[in-house]
């Protein structure tokens, strides 16, 4: 069964389904206009003195970094926009914004207009401290590709 965003209330707009950049990915399921609100980054979240709390390292990570050092861990009550896959040359942006409650919100966007059947990326910009970004591979086949989802 694939999970479905639902950002607009009876607006099912897109889809997760396996992907060919990596696992699963999230597909639009009609045109959708730049800027678009694709949804919310959901999950657990840790504070900066929390950190030594969190479960060890899973095979796959949906951890997203905050600037106030909040950290959440869509691998513990995530929703669908964990699967949305890197791309050196993304079609989506995430972006910080406060919430009504004051807590700092990840928000996934359209970048520019989306086909149907297109699927969603962003630019992870993974911060990888001193490994080496080889490690970390990147399978986006774009033209731009820079082999690394990392800085």
């Amino acid at each position: 069964m694939n999970a479905v965003l639902t950002p607009l209330a009876g607006a099912v707009a897109v889809e997760v389904r396996p992907s060919t950049i990596h696992g699963e990915g999230v597909f639009a399921l009609r045109s959708l206009p730049p800027g678009w609100r694709v949804g919310v980054y959901e999950g657990r979240r840790y504070g900066p003195e929390e950190l030594r709390e969190r479960p060890p390292e899973r095979e796959m990570t949906y951890v997203f970094g905050l600037s106030d050092g909040t950290l959440i861990d869509a691998a513990d009550g995530g929703n669908a926009t964990r699967h949305i896959n890197h791309s050196c040359e993304p079609n989506c942006q995430a972006n910080e914004e406060m919430a009504d409650d004051g807590e700092l919100d990840i928000v996934i966007r359209t970048k520019r207009r989306i086909r149907a059947g297109e699927e969603l990326s962003i630019d992870y910009r993974l911060d990888v401290g001193g490994d080496d970004p080889a490690r970390y591979v990147c399978r986006c086949g774009s033209a731009r590709c820079r082999g690394t989802m990392a800085l």
